[in-house]
């Protein structure tokens, strides 16, 4: 399990978006996004976490990888469609 806390994650059309662009990069991965926590947890199929963590990317958001144990969440940097304030 790949996991990657993404700060300025803070909608349901965010979710949406990060969940199309690790689709689109890994089409039979499973994905597992908690907005509350701003945590995305990826069972990849066929791509490798810094794969993952570039469509993240170029999805306009900012992955930071996880290692193992919670940590606390983060304030939002900022929003990707400015309704979610």
């Amino acid at each position: 399990m790949i996991t990657f806390e993404v700060n300025d994650m803070t909608c349901g059309h965010c979710v949406s978006t990060i969940t199309k662009a690790l689709k689109a990069t890994d089409k039979d991965a499973k994905v597992a996004i908690d907005l509350a926590s701003r945590r995305v947890q990826e069972e990849p199929a066929s791509a490798d976490a810094e794969e993952l963590a570039e469509a993240i990317k170029d999805a306009g958001y900012t992955p930071m990888s996880v290692q193992a144990g919670p940590t606390a969440p983060g304030k939002p940097a900022g929003s990707c469609c400015g309704s979610c304030h």
